[in-house]
């Protein structure tokens, strides 16, 4: 039967490290835009009863569903075995609640568009907080990875001794995970969010970091005000250095600028969302799933 691996061209990078992985053949899925806006999409390898891979990482995901839906689509008409979805960054997943009456739990809708189209769904460290599971919303099956163990290999070989922090509660099952497999200390700071763009983050001071390598390690960092108040309050207890590494990197508005003004040495994420900061590679997680 064989595989063969899809990509667009904003996820190609990943995409061949994935096809390479597998020793298995790689194409880009051409998309076209007519002067009205709508897409074509072409599909450019015979797929009649293959195993497909959709490589495509769902950050900036308007457009993108577009994409993928046309493209999922086509492959079925065009016969392929089957069509999964490799989505190393799975979009509108923080969106899990009805906050204010009238609001859309997003989450649920993308993945009712998501579920008719595809076989088989993996992603990497999606945002679970108020799911048990991606299956709660996901119908098709899915498979969750973890670069948790990436991260601290990566940390193993480049740091001593170091503290890890979460930034918050919502980063603990990551922070404490990375320190659980380095035997390393680890604190969770308390955070007060305001608004999206207004938080406070109160550090712990019960662990003494005076001279330490500290670490925040979250799985998304977006904006990073989060980040850079914990910053704030780490730099008062004067350690060593101060680096931030995070499992997807959207960086949205100059988020790694503010990181690096605020007092961050290193920002290190993985390759999930193409980014300078990428030091970590997850393409043999993929494949080793496929």
């Amino acid at each position: 039967m064989g595989k063969i691996v899809l990509a667009y061209s904003y996820s190609k990078e990943l995409g061949k490290k994935v096809a390479k992985q597998l020793k298995a053949k790689f194409s880009i899925i051409d998309v076209n835009c007519f002067p009205d806006g709508e897409k074509l999409i072409k599909i450019n390898v015979n797929v009649k009863n293959k195993e497909v891979i959709i490589v495509n990482s769902l950050y900036n995901p308007d457009e993108k569903i577009i994409d993928l839906c046309l493209a999922a689509g086509t492959l079925k008409e065009l016969k392929a075995k089957s069509i999964t979805l490799v989505a190393p960054y799975l979009c509108y997943m923080r969106q899990d609640k009805r906050f204010h009456p009238g609001e859309s739990i997003s989450s649920k809708i993308i993945a009712n568009i998501i579920n008719p189209l595809f076989n088989k769904l993996i992603t990497i460290d999606p945002h679970l907080h108020r799911y048990k599971s991606l299956g709660i919303i996901y119908k098709l099956k899915t498979t969750k990875l973890t670069a948790n163990g990436l991260i601290g290999e990566y940390i193993k070989k480049h740091y001593k001794n170091p503290i890890i922090v979460g930034p918050d509660a919502e980063s603990y099952q990551w922070a404490e995970s990375v320190a659980r497999g380095l035997k390393a200390n680890v604190v969770v700071c308390k955070k007060i969010r305001r608004s999206s763009r207004n938080v406070e983050v109160q550090f712990n001071k019960k662990i003494d970091v005076k001279g330490k390598e500290v670490i925040i390690v979250d799985d998304i960092i977006s904006t990073g005000h989060t980040m850079v108040e914990a910053i704030k309050g780490i730099k008062n207890q004067k350690p060593k250095s101060i680096s931030c590494i995070a499992v997807h990197g959207l960086f949205v508005e100059g988020a790694d600028k503010k990181l690096k003004k605020a007092g961050a040495k290193h920002i290190i994420t993985t390759n999930t969302i193409k980014h300078v900061t990428n030091k970590i590679d997850v393409s043999k997680l993929i494949a080793n799933k496929l």
